[in-house]
């Protein structure tokens, strides 16, 4: 078999194929069927094959617009790491009476551990769960009006924040407007619509321009930036790709995360990749990298 080309010397059908769209979710549809839009406008480009496989990264109400990081292809298999990242969204929270004094007071009391029971139209089972809010600021306040920024952990209910928070001020309140600023290491900062990967598919294909599609897509590298890294030899990694863990005799290098830093330790998940950067499975580390015989990665996800 044939490995990837480095991360940035892939063409347009190679980033079609294992590449993350940071999509800019719009208010109607629900995270499935903006996946699946996004699933047939690259095959009606590219045609059949090419992308047969596309996933989000956590569902935003229909109303609700933002990051929505798009994995395509193998990519999908990293969906995982999304699992428990963390959220960042600003909201609108809209009070039922005038703001009491301490108003800043008593928003700032919902940082750190709450408990949370999942709305009756979720699709979860309705017991309490625990949740972290890690920051949360009132940007702004005008009347019975306040703009919040959240920054929490996976599976917050923020219209249930909004409602406790109201019930906390004494007032009442409920969410507005909630837009999804953050999600993991992608951020609003390079946000693309639909518009825009439909541009790009169209120049691609039109007019044999790729420049537009290939700032639109990033090479699904970026996802594994807060794992720990290991170097494994191409040969090593054509093993990997018949399902083989990773010897301890085909490892070249150990690194920490390239975000974070967070060092390797045994029992932690761990990203693998071959000497020109293009990853090749994600694992658990049970030995020793430095080590000269064993097992040192046992699979969970091949990438190649």
């Amino acid at each position: 078999m044939s490995l990837r080309q480095p991360p940035d010397q892939r063409d347009v059908e190679s980033l079609l194929s294992f590449g993350v769209l940071n999509l800019d979710k719009p208010p109607g549809p629900t995270s499935h069927q903006v996946a699946d839009w996004v699933k047939r406008l690259a095959k009606e480009a590219a045609g059949a094959g090419t992308l047969d496989r596309v996933a989000h990264t956590g569902t935003l109400d229909p109303k609700v617009t933002g990051c929505l990081p798009m994995l395509l292809g193998d990519a999908t298999r990293l969906g995982q790491l999304f699992a428990d990242s963390v959220k960042e969204y600003v909201a609108v929270l809209e009070l039922q009476g005038p703001a009491p004094t301490d108003f800043d007071a008593v928003v700032g009391e919902f940082e750190g551990r709450l408990l949370q029971k999942p709305p009756r139209k979720s699709a979860v089972k309705r017991q309490l769960r625990v949740r972290e809010i890690h920051d949360l600021e009132v940007l702004e306040r005008a009347d019975r009006r306040a703009l919040l920024r959240i920054r929490c952990g996976a599976g917050t209910y923020i219209r249930k924040l909004c409602h406790d928070i109201g019930l906390a001020l004494g007032t009442g309140a409920q969410m507005g407007d909630l837009r999804r600023t953050r999600t993991g290491e992608f951020d609003d900062a390079a946000l693309w619509t639909m518009e825009d990967f439909a541009d790009g598919l169209a120049f691609w294909r039109g007019d044999d321009d790729e420049t537009l599609l290939r700032e639109i897509l990033a090479p699904a590298e970026r996802v594994l930036g807060t794992l720990p890294e290991l170097t494994i030899a191409p040969s090593a990694a054509t093993e990997v790709a018949t399902g083989a863990p990773v010897y301890a005799p085909g490892v070249i290098d150990a690194e920490p995360a390239s975000v974070g830093g967070t060092p390797p330790k045994v029992g932690e998940l761990v990203a693998c990749y071959t000497p020109n950067g293009s990853a090749v499975c994600l694992g658990e580390l049970v030995g020793d990298p430095d080590a000269t015989a064993g097992t040192v990665v046992e699979l969970e996800r091949v990438l190649v």
